[in-house]
């Protein structure tokens, strides 16, 4: 696959406190890459070197092969963008506004426009100082998908939205994904990551700690296991289970429960040689995962081969 987005050892500096130490990434094309981490990681940081809003201290980064600082302009062209903390404001009303920044893109078909406005439940006859923060998040997201860019770099992009417009969004980034084009979005909510992200990185204070799909980073956490025979089971039927934490029968040897980590596949073999009635396994939410990386002490990333294929 091309590669569509490339970091090596970016490193950003802000007179003693570190925006980014040494971060080396590689996003392909037809990807949506999800950037996890609470604000403070590095998230807007690494967005801004990547179009040349900020420089770095140290490293380099190339987006569709083209170096943000020497060749910002035709990269900007080909590039969606969705600010942050993206500010919105004039007298005119969205349409207005909306067709003003389509003509600085060297215009945008209207009917392209007005269907995005109306997937998202967008008003284009209101004013833009009278929207709401979720309307003006709206509007961001029409600017930045509107000319169909190559690759779309999306900081918090769901800011503000309701459920339903954020559900559109998701809908809207998974379309992107499969016209071949690329999407970069950074983001402290990991359902809506977890929805569409190929593969995910989390970062904690400027290092990236993770980077794995989403399987693969589940790949060796901790599930929650209970599962039910149709008769009592020998009681030493699980005893030396590779990866079992607390797992045991109760009285009657009937009920096996407690927590597996890793791969459940020895398990599963263990259990196809008895009457299973029921079994229940959590799948630890992604969330879940992000906390276990962010509250550690990985000194390292964890990499794993995800890849989109």
């Amino acid at each position: 696959m091309e590669k569509v987005i490339e970091l090596r050892e970016l490193t950003k500096t802000y007179d003693s406190r570190r925006g980014l130490a040494g971060l080396t990434l590689d996003v392909f094309q037809g990807e949506v890459f999800g950037f996890l981490g609470p604000n403070g990681a590095g998230k807007s940081t690494t967005i801004r070197l990547l179009l040349d809003l900020i420089r770095p201290t140290a490293g380099n980064a190339t987006v569709l092969g083209l170096d943000p600082r020497g060749e910002g302009v035709e990269l900007r062209r080909r590039v969606g963008y969705l600010a942050g903390d993206f500010v919105c404001d004039g007298r005119q009303n969205v349409r207005s506004y909306l067709r003003f920044l389509a003509a600085l893109r060297g215009g945008v078909p209207a009917p392209r426009i007005d269907d995005l406005a109306d997937r998202l439940g967008l008003d284009q006859t209101s004013k833009i100082k009278k929207l709401s923060k979720g309307n003006r998040q709206k509007v961001g997201l029409v600017q930045a998908f509107m000319h169909a860019p190559e690759v779309l770099i999306l900081d918090e992009p769901t800011s503000g939205l309701d459920p339903l417009a954020q559900q559109t969004f998701l809908d809207m980034v998974a379309e992107t994904a499969l016209d071949g084009r690329t999407v970069f979005m950074s983001s402290h909510i990991m359902s809506e990551v977890e929805a569409v992200a190929h593969r995910v990185g989390i970062i904690r204070d400027g290092r990236l700690v993770a980077i794995d799909t989403v399987a693969g980073l589940r790949a060796d956490t901790v599930r929650d296991v209970v599962v039910t025979f149709g008769t009592s089971v020998p009681v030493t039927a699980f005893s030396d289970l590779p990866g079992a934490i607390s797992l045991g029968l109760d009285e009657t040897c009937r009920t096996l429960s407690g927590r597996i980590a890793g791969s459940p596949d020895a398990l599963i073999k263990a259990l196809s040689r008895y009457t299973v009635t029921s079994l229940r396994a959590t799948e630890p939410a992604l969330e879940d995962l992000f906390h276990a990386y962010y509250e550690g002490a990985e000194a390292a990333p964890r990499t794993g081969s995800g890849r989109v294929a």
